[in-house]
């Protein structure tokens, strides 16, 4: 990419776009515009082919069916693979995060394959869905503060060795395989369970694809006393007794 400007790409907003998810894209868009950055938002519909010059990829999450279709059609569309070839960064949301990874149990009870993209493998859980809000320390390597979300899934991620956490949960279940982790990301890409929209509650991850995509270690500083404000009052009622 260029000094100033940023190429933005949301994926399959008609199928994968759950809980506000799309509000992603929108953090991501205006915490780049108020650095001055001139961004190219692309949202890329699933009849549509997935471009392969983007700077930065995002992915909501989605039901079953649709989570399926989504899978199917990226494959065969095989971009969004040239797209981190080429370095660009990946985050992804719930199904979008079980789609990043080697396989799925879809809508039918198959195995479904995805893109490899991640080193997880997700199944599906036999007992509660894991519903509520997450509290969890990010990964230290990625010196970024607690993580706060909302998490609404029934299934288990587990990972492999070339992944890593993304955090480990103090109240929620993540990943749903009682080791306490929740997402995962290697150098470019990113997986998390959390809705919100995640990085509307944690701004910094969004600044750090920022970073990621532009190959700088700061950004210059904006207002973000919005954002701790509701930072705060998330935090501060999900650590209120049930």
């Amino acid at each position: 990419m260029s000094d100033n400007s940023l190429r933005l790409v949301w994926i399959y907003p008609d199928l994968l776009s759950t809980y506000g998810d799309q509000g992603n894209a929108l953090v991501v868009e205006r915490r780049a515009r108020q650095r001055g950055l001139d961004v190219a938002r692309l949202d890329v519909r699933s009849d549509q082919a997935i471009p392969t010059s983007g700077d930065i990829y995002l992915i909501g999450g989605g039901e079953d069916r649709p989570q399926r279709l989504a899978a199917e059609r990226l494959r065969r569309d095989g971009g969004l693979h040239r797209a981190v070839g080429n370095g660009a960064i990946v985050f992804s949301v719930c199904a979008g995060y079980q789609i990043l990874g080697h396989e799925f149990i879809n809508d039918l009870g198959q195995r479904e394959p995805g893109l490899g993209l991640l080193d997880v493998v997700s199944t599906r859980g036999e007992g509660e869905r894991c519903v509520g809000d997450v509290l969890g320390d990010i990964d230290p390597g990625l010196g970024l503060p607690p993580l706060t979300g909302f998490e609404n899934h029934q299934g288990i991620t587990r990972l492999g060795p070339t992944a890593r956490p993304l955090a480990n949960v103090q109240l929620g279940k993540g990943n749903g395989t009682g080791d306490g982790t929740e997402g995962a990301y290697n150098d470019t890409v990113f997986g998390t369970y959390m809705h919100g929209p995640v990085l509307a509650r944690n701004p910094l991850i969004a600044d750090h694809l920022l970073k990621l995509a532009l190959d700088v270690n700061a950004l210059p500083p904006i207002d973000d006393r919005w954002y701790e404000a509701l930072r705060s009052e998330r935090i501060t009622a999900a650590q209120q007794p049930a």
